[in-house]
């Protein structure tokens, strides 16, 4: 498996964390809001020519989704 995650649009991010559960609750300007019932929250920038970057996605994995890498790319398969 690479080292590096893909690339991925906001939307793309978005559908994942729907699938775990998350709630999209809001937006403000360009930031998408997410909640679990369990009480976990992250926020995603919505810049739809660009792509979430790297360093960001994996601290939401890490430290927002408290996943494993793995876990979000087969939710990200499926």
């Amino acid at each position: 498996m690479s080292d590096k995650l893909p690339f991925l649009k906001a939307k793309n991010v978005a559908k994942v964390l729907e699938k775990l559960g998350f709630e999209f609750k809001r937006q403000k300007g360009s930031h998408m809001f997410f909640a679990h019932p369990d009480g976990r929250t992250t926020v995603i920038p919505n810049h739809p020519t660009e792509h979430v970057d790297r360093g960001l996605l994996n601290k939401i994995i890490k430290h927002d989704l408290q996943i494993s890498r793995e876990e979000f790319l087969n939710q990200l398969s499926v």
